[in-house]
């Protein structure tokens, strides 16, 4: 999976989601990687934190090799609930990375470790709390407004963190890689002198918007095949 995305970022497949008509799930701004530049591609190991390490090492008893640890802690920024241990312990179950809706710490451990961890930051304590178990905890976290399973694919890079279905996810990355084709030759084009606007006929859209106040700009780059919108 993460060949597959080699080339490719989150802002391309988003896009893809929306050309495609695919839900688009993104978790909250401000999510990033210990390690800037790591990325991550796997399917969603999902695990609802409580207070306790118990749920992770739980789910890893069933992770397949590159898996992505899904960890739910609420977006709670009152705790730390990913350490140098649980990061150590992924890595051994053959897992690619761990997305987290909350923070981490042991940071410099997790540089040196070298497993793409993504959260919203560093705070130095653990939790002290151990809430009641839900009987989803290994079935599905929640990431924010999203919902996300085993029938999941995780992106991760420098842009944010995408959750895409997996029935989906071939077809999606298929229209990122046609859109970033598109804007790879209209970027030479800019560099070459033909401006962005004289691609994209800009001056037909601004007549035919004039004409019919309804006419949006993604409608008329739809139609000349552009793809700077999506």
């Amino acid at each position: 999976m993460l060949s597959a995305f080699a080339d490719l970022s989150t802002p391309l497949v988003a896009d893809a989601c929306l050309r495609s008509g695919v839900p688009l799930r993104a978790a909250p701004s401000g999510i990033t990687a210990v390690v800037p530049g790591q990325r991550i591609a796997g399917r969603a190991l999902p695990a609802r934190h409580y207070g306790s390490v118990d749920v992770f090492l739980e789910a890893f008893g069933h992770a397949e090799p590159g898996d992505v640890l899904v960890v739910d802690n609420g977006g709670r920024t009152d705790e730390a609930c990913v350490g140098d241990l649980a990061v150590l312990e992924a890595e051994s179950a053959g897992l690619a990375g761990l997305a987290v809706w909350g923070l981490h710490r042991d940071s410099a451990e997790l540089v040196e470790i070298g497993l793409p961890v993504f959260s919203y930051g560093s705070y130095p304590p653990g939790p002290v709390r151990l809430d009641e178990r839900e009987p989803e905890a290994l079935v599905s976290s929640r990431f924010g407004p999203h919902l996300v399973s085993a029938e999941d694919i995780v992106l991760a890079d420098a842009d944010g963190v995408l959750f895409v279905a997996a029935a989906h996810t071939e077809e999606v990355l298929a229209t990122a890689r046609r859109i970033l084709e598109t804007e790879r030759e209209q970027a030479r084009r800019i560099r070459s002198g033909d401006s962005l606007r004289s691609q994209t006929a800009f001056d037909d859209y601004l007549a035919r918007r004039a004409a019919d106040p309804s006419y949006s700009f993604r409608q008329h780059l739809r139609r000349i095949g552009g793809a700077i919108e999506e």
